[in-house]
């Protein structure tokens, strides 16, 4: 018997946004700007990606959802609504000093089996990227 969960990714972005504030960072969110329902400006889209800082200071309205980020922000002067899907939420990290998550793509609630050539095989290496401002 297989029970499914939902995503943790929303769980995880409230988390680490409340951490990254609790340390007096800048949460950064890190958006795959192509993906479905995204509404971004996008004039600050670079190759297919936007970063948004959404530190309290910088948003309005900021609401981290079960199934979506949305707020309002200032660019280049003018307020615009932002809404992103949690899925589209590439990663969440601290601008200061880059530590954050990376979210992995989520096609299926099911377990997936590790990637590594032999079992057991504990090569050290990260599947997780750098990701830098």
């Amino acid at each position: 018997m297989t029970s499914s969960m939902s995503s943790s990714r929303p769980y995880l972005i409230r988390a680490l946004y409340e951490w990254i504030v609790d340390n007096n960072m800048t949460p950064y969110l890190l958006v795959n700007a192509e993906a479905e329902r995204v509404v971004v400006p996008a004039q600050y889209i670079h190759d297919g990606k936007i970063i948004l800082n959404i530190a309290p200071q910088a948003v309005q309205g900021l609401k981290l959802g079960l199934d979506q980020v949305e707020f309002s922000a200032r660019f280049a002067g003018k307020i615009i609504d932002i809404m992103v899907p949690v899925a589209a939420a590439l990663a969440i990290y601290a601008r200061e000093n880059g530590r954050g998550m990376v979210f992995n793509e989520e096609h299926s609630t099911e377990p997936t089996p590790p990637e590594s050539g032999a079992p057991g095989d504990k090569s050290g290496r990260s599947h997780l990227k750098l990701v830098k401002n």
